[in-house]
């Protein structure tokens, strides 16, 4: 297995350090736009793990925005698996690429969505990932793998969810991703500081859109960002925290094999981050349409939301300032083998004292990259298996989640919490 990690920003460079401890692949390319970055990630991994490990990985320069070159250097490099750790913008370029060059895909992100024009907070428009669902037969005719959204939410959460689904329910009512923490970031006098702990881009996305939500008598349909907030108990410390629906890719793929009620994803924001997102979108300054402004060269264009990414930290940067814990889980509600009403949150929780400690990265970043490598682990030694446009919550979730777990795996606990059926959004 020849594999080529496309960003080393913040989850591809705890991608490749934590690839750093496995010996499933042969090779491993990290690749930027910024060549420095994956050289950056490259030098930390000699210096952990020395000459030895180091020399399973190499860099090279790339541009995720043209699928022609990235399709000839795949082919150049001799690659077999592609893991896409960039911005969802970049998904159809990057999915296109790769099956242009006839490789395996990875990514943690599905492509974007886009609104319904006319209704845009009752009906659904393109949904997020159907553009690569819509291709499946290819891939399928192809005999290769997309495997798509295997990061931690969506990836571990739609594991969960499948887990859930075989081992512990006869009948699944709703599927809940709940996501939250307790996460701070301050700045060099001790002041917290406003610096969201993943890609900015993403999150003014996710949150922003139009949630779509998921009802086996109605489909798929939307409703208005940050609606139905909810106060969800979260394991480890963390506490109550204040959920919201946000748009989010296991909506979409959770119902296509899985026999499920309901699907939601909700975001324990915050009001202080929610007010943020509201003026920015206030503001105009969640548009990816370019804009004209002046420049010290003169007039230039450029997207506000790209100018909103440049003035804040990057969250691979800010892990030395930032304390807390982060929890992904799904809480799952229905009837249990044995037929009686059950509520289950099945969780992880990543410890930014414990990542920032093992790989320099914060807990974020750190809790998503070993979700790609896991499922590479499995298809590598042919555990999974499968070809066209697929989500993890159609393979088998049992060896997935005893690897992660393993001693001898990726050391990673997750836990199966009994939640009261009546009242299961506080831990009781």
């Amino acid at each position: 297995m020849r594999i080529l990690l496309v960003g080393a920003g913040g989850v591809g460079d705890a991608i490749a350090k934590i690839a750093a401890t496995r010996n499933f692949f042969e090779e491993m390319v990290v690749s930027d736009y910024d060549q420095s970055r994956a050289d950056r990630t490259i030098a930390w991994i000699q210096n952990k793990y020395g000459d030895e490990v180091a020399s399973k990985f190499s860099s090279v320069k790339i541009d995720a925005s043209n699928a022609a070159s990235m399709a000839a250097l795949i082919t150049e490099l001799n690659i077999t698996h592609v893991i896409n750790a960039v911005e969802p913008k970049f998904v159809q370029t990057i999915f296109s690429a790769c099956y242009t060059a006839g490789v395996h895909y990875l990514d943690m992100a599905l492509s974007l969505s886009e609104k319904n024009e006319d209704d845009p907070f009752h009906k659904t428009g393109i949904k997020l990932g159907d553009s690569q669902y819509d291709l499946h037969e290819q891939w399928e005719r192809a005999g290769k793998l997309a495997l798509v959204g295997i990061g931690v939410e969506p990836g571990l959460s739609n594991i969960f969810a499948r887990y859930a689904a075989d081992h512990l329910f006869s009948e699944i009512d709703e599927v809940s991703v709940k996501d939250g923490g307790n996460l701070s970031v301050t700045d060099d006098e001790g002041n917290e500081i406003f610096a969201p702990s993943f890609s900015i881009w993403t999150t003014i996305e996710e949150c922003l859109n139009p949630p779509t939500l998921y009802e086996k008598k109605k489909g798929w349909f939307t409703t208005e960002p940050f609606s139905e907030p909810e106060i969800f108990e979260f394991p480890e410390g963390i506490g109550a925290v204040e959920c919201v629906n946000v748009e989010h890719e296991e909506i979409t793929m959770i119902p296509r094999t899985m026999d499920v009620g309901r699907v939601t994803f909700k975001f324990g924001l915050g009001s202080d981050f929610i007010g943020v997102l509201k003026t920015l979108h206030m503001l105009g300054l969640d548009s990816t349409a370019p804009v004209r402004v002046r420049s010290a060269q003169g007039p230039v264009e450029v997207a506000p939301r790209d100018v909103v990414v440049s003035v804040l930290p990057d969250p691979a940067t800010i892990g030395p300032r930032m304390t807390g814990k982060t929890c992904a889980g799904v809480l799952v509600t229905g009837k249990g083998k044995d037929g009686m009403p059950r509520a289950t949150y099945l969780y992880h929780v990543a410890d930014n004292a414990v990542t920032m400690a093992a790989i320099e990265a914060q807990a974020v970043v750190a809790q998503t990259a070993f979700n790609p490598l896991i499922a590479l682990e499995l298809l590598a030694t042919g555990v999974w298996e499968g070809v066209g446009v697929m989500g993890p919550e159609e393979f088998d979730a049992k060896p997935f989640l005893d690897l992660m777990n393993s001693s001898t795996g990726y050391q990673e606990k997750w836990v199966s919490q009994e939640r009261l059926p009546a009242s299961p959004l506080r831990h009781p």
